[in-house]
């Protein structure tokens, strides 16, 4: 992907309304084609026929932000169980506040 995708968690989701993101989090709910990833919050995400997302793993999503606030998957990886999310809240944090480093300016 030649776009830059910054990684966030839900309280960033406004910011980047429209815009492809990364989240990292645990889902919590599946329901056919939809999930719910706890990414800081809570995340209503729109599956596509690749994503493969088993409950309680950590997964990350590339998406697109759409208006209601949902992300529609563009590609998922599954992390397993073994993630440290207080060292993913971390990262986002550092992206955020050194985002020229990250991502640019102009999100």
């Amino acid at each position: 992907m030649s776009e830059a995708t910054p990684r966030i968690t839900a309280p960033y989701l406004e910011t980047f309304s429209h815009q492809t993101v990364r989240i990292l989090g645990k889902v919590v709910q599946l329901r056919g084609e939809q999930a719910t990833v706890d990414a800081g919050g809570q995340i209503a995400v729109l599956l596509n026929r690749d994503s493969h997302l088993t409950l309680n793993h950590a997964v990350e999503i590339v998406g697109k932000v759409q208006n209601d606030l949902s992300v529609k998957v563009l590609a998922s990886t599954d992390f397993g169980t073994n993630i440290d999310f207080a060292a993913v809240e971390a990262v986002v944090d550092a992206t955020h506040r050194y985002k020229e480093i990250f991502y640019g300016d102009d999100s």
